[in-house]
């Protein structure tokens, strides 16, 4: 009973019975031990020595690695979306991440040897990133035949006309007002830049006055130019990564349009053009939602970028530092499913960053849990640690959320 009311206060699994949690030891001795660069590194992190030692260190670290965060394996400072070429820190964050890790898990966990219902469900106890399908799968340990239905229940709906080109045209915007803040100097990546937005908008909107949009069929005339497809978008972008490509401050977009040139290598031979008239617009667009639908799978960081898009018009993936299951009791089909993030910053207005992100990863996990009709009854929560902070909870769109600070 006193195991599980540690536990408890740490992440918040309420009732009287009895918890169990899988191969947590285990996870947490290894991780502990493979990255910390302790000179005391033949101390057993379980031990209250270790604790000691390793605490003074993440107060060391905090202030030289304040405002960064791992995103994508990359450092990145959080207030400008720059990646920081510092080996060094980055280094520094691979240390205090591990570390601050073990350091909670233990201060939590450490007790808990009560032998009652076993959770068997994925630990995660180093920094990933929520970009595909299969991870939130993964997380939520769905089964080989659920995944299929979740597959065909999501697709159709994030593939559709108007979210694909809304998440297209989401990613570009983003990508100008950096341009303008940061007063980039290629004028060709800021043309570009326009011009795939004005290829977007003129895909998506139409001309009342048109008498081309009035034609129902495709009109056959040797004099027109050829018909415009999504080929052309591709290769517009496809120019936008090379000038783009060693720029460290665009590396996110970078990277995002080479997740999005998945979906359009798919559609380029499908047209966009006005002048194909009304009946085959419509044809062509429903082309795009069924070759994306057939060809993105669980594993396409592409289609998670669509779904982030239909679910909050969002097209920046989710970095967590723990991902955690528990059970309470030893009857019934209860669980808790906890996502975290270690903050190295105890300001405000970076918690409430934090707990934004969160939210989106809790909402879109909840979102597949509900696709994959699961039976287990499923109680989300989000977790912020840092040195400094008042533990407290708080109610976000409907998520239970705690926020902890490190002490020993």
């Amino acid at each position: 009973m006193k195991a599980f009311k540690h536990v408890r206060s740490h992440f918040h699994v309420p009732g009287p019975g009895p918890l169990r949690t899988k191969n947590l030891t285990g996870v947490v001795h290894l991780n502990a031990i493979s990255y910390h660069s302790f000179t005391e590194s033949h101390l057993d992190p379980q031990s209250s020595e270790w604790r000691e030692k390793a605490l003074p260190k993440l107060i060391k670290l905090t202030p030289l690695l304040k405002n960064l965060d791992l995103i994508n394996g990359k450092l990145v400072n959080l207030h400008d979306k720059c990646t920081v070429n510092d080996e060094f820190l980055l280094q520094s964050m691979r240390t205090f991440k591990p570390i601050a890790t073990a350091f909670l898990m233990k201060q939590a966990l450490s007790t808990v040897s009560t032998p009652c219902l076993s959770v068997d469900k994925p630990l995660y106890m180093e920094t990933f990133t929520l970009n595909s399908l299969k991870k939130v799968c993964n997380i939520l340990d769905v089964s080989a035949q659920q995944r299929k239905l979740v597959r065909l229940a999501i697709c159709p709906q994030v593939t559709q006309h108007q979210i694909w080109t809304g998440a297209l045209e989401e990613i570009l915007n983003q990508l100008k007002f950096e341009m303008s803040v940061n007063d980039y100097g290629c004028i060709m990546a800021q043309q570009i830049v326009v011009n795939c937005l004005k290829f977007l908008d003129d895909v998506m909107s139409y001309d009342p006055e048109s008498t081309s949009w009035m034609r129902l069929t495709l009109k056959k005339d040797a004099n027109l130019p050829p018909y415009a497809k999504w080929e052309d978008f591709l290769e517009m972008i496809n120019d936008l990564m090379i000038c783009l490509k060693n720029e460290e401050g665009f590396f996110f977009y970078v990277t995002k349009l080479e997740t999005m040139k998945e979906g359009l290598s798919q559609i380029k031979d499908v047209l966009v053009d006005k002048n194909i008239g009304y009946k085959e617009v419509r044809h062509q667009q429903s082309l795009v939602q069924k070759k994306l639908t057939k060809s993105l799978g669980h594993s396409s960081k592409c289609l998670f970028t669509l779904l982030l898009y239909y679910l909050y018009g969002s097209i920046r993936d989710i970095e967590l530092d723990i991902c955690c299951w528990f059970s309470e009791g030893d009857v019934g089909n209860k669980c808790y499913l906890c996502v975290g993030k270690i903050l190295i910053s105890d300001e405000e207005k970076m918690l409430r960053r934090e707990v934004k992100k969160l939210d989106r990863a809790l909402r879109v996990i909840k979102f597949v849990y509900e696709m994959a009709e699961m039976k287990e009854i499923l109680e989300l929560q989000g977790h912020v640690w840092c040195l400094g902070c008042e533990n407290r909870s708080l109610v976000y769109r409907g998520h239970k959320f705690f926020i902890h600070g490190i002490s020993l």
